[in-house]
This record gives C-alpha cells, structure tokens and sequence, in this order.
C-alpha cells in the first residue's frame, strides 16, 4: 500500500498536529514502511486459525461468592473518627 504526503497531512490534521513540510516527508516514508508491514502480514496463511482474544487460555480468576458472618457495626465503627449509631458520619461536602 503506498501512502500520500496528503494523506499523512490529512491524518495530521485530524490529529491537530501542525507537520512542517520536512516532517511530512519524514512521516510519509516511515508509515508507508508500517503500512507495509502489514501489508505483509495479510500475506499469511490463516486458514484453520481460530480467532482469539488471548493468546493463552483464560479462565476466570474469580472465587464463587460466599455469604459469611460480618464483623459487625460496632467492630466497623470503632476505629472511626466519627460514628452515629450504625454509620459513619462525614463532613458535608455538598451546599
């Protein structure tokens, strides 16, 4: 795939990026280079290839949840600065 100097300067402008006539040159050859690549890339053989979103096998990491006793609101509240009943209270942060 060749690629334009109005091309790069077309994706520059949507980048917002202000590309001196040097630099445009510059770029010009290095993406023609990368589109290439992959250009050689569409080349390979794939058939018989399952697509996948890892390269190794994932399993869920999780634990199955497990309901378990609560340590309780006083032990919850005791090292609290500031505790009314059962819950903490917080400074106002909202007029």
């Amino acid at each position: 795939m060749k690629i334009t100097e109005k091309d790069v300067a077309y994706v520059a402008g949507l980048a917002r990026l202000a590309l001196s006539p040097d630099e445009l040159t510059d770029l010009t050859g290095k993406m023609d280079a990368m589109l290439g690549y992959v250009d050689k890339l569409n080349q390979l053989n794939t058939d018989g290839i399952v697509p996948t979103a890892h390269a190794v096998p994932m399993a869920n990491a999780f634990r199955d949840d497990q309901v378990v006793a609560s340590i309780g609101a006083a032990a919850a509240l005791a090292n609290a600065p500031l505790g009314v009943e059962d819950y903490f209270q917080v400074p106002r942060v909202i007029e």
